[in-house]
């Protein structure tokens, strides 16, 4: 029987970590953040719409859409960010799912790697949830580490998420991210154990 499984977290929650693992472990795995990146691409319809959208001001100079520039004008404003998200969703929801069914023709099961599983109202798309959760202050911490966020930027980009503890609620299975790789490595081949992945 096909298995889809959703994984999700937040920002800084450790979500790639465990992508990585299941990769390591030949399960098949979509990954929602590279398909938004490729979806903006030069050219592509998503491309053109959102410089329609928000200027050539978020442009670099080979043409290529500014991230930074992007995330800094979207990141403290809903409204352009929900103009954004409805450019790109569709675009990267129709290869997402394209993708999912080309994988499930050879393989039992898939894994959908997707930041905003909840915000996105993704779930029809999964048969199980995987949510990777840890402390606010750890997260708080990493993010600040990881990205040379301030405080306060790192703030805002974590409360533009579902918290991290609301997800837990809606998961079919949480793995705690507060410890060791080797914990959460362990964590992950107890849940594929039971749900006969592994």
């Amino acid at each position: 029987m096909a298995l889809t499984i959703g994984l999700t977290g937040g920002i800084a929650s450790g979500k790639s970590t465990v992508a990585n693992m299941l990769k390591e472990w030949n399960i098949p795995v979509v990954d929602a953040d590279r398909i938004a990146r490729e979806a903006v691409n030069v050219g592509e319809e998503a491309y053109v719409r959102i410089v329609e959208t928000f200027g050539k001001d978020i442009l670099q100079k080979n043409g290529e859409i500014d991230r930074a520039k992007l995330g800094a004008l979207i990141f403290h404003d809903e409204e352009k960010r929900n103009q954004l998200n409805a450019i790109v969703h569709p675009a990267v929801r129709k290869k997402m799912l394209e993708q999912r069914d080309e994988i499930l023709q050879k393989n039992p099961v898939v894994v959908l790697d997707i930041p905003l599983l909840f915000e996105s109202n993704l779930t029809h798309f999964v048969d199980k949830i995987i949510v990777v959760y840890v402390d606010d202050a750890i997260q708080l911490e990493r993010l600040m580490k990881r990205n040379g966020f301030s405080q306060e930027e790192a703030l805002a980009r974590i409360h533009s998420q579902m918290p991290l503890s609301e997800k837990k609620v809606y998961a079919d299975a949480v793995i705690d991210n507060n410890g060791t790789i080797d914990q959460t490595r362990q964590q992950l081949l107890t849940i594929l154990s039971e749900w006969d992945v592994l």
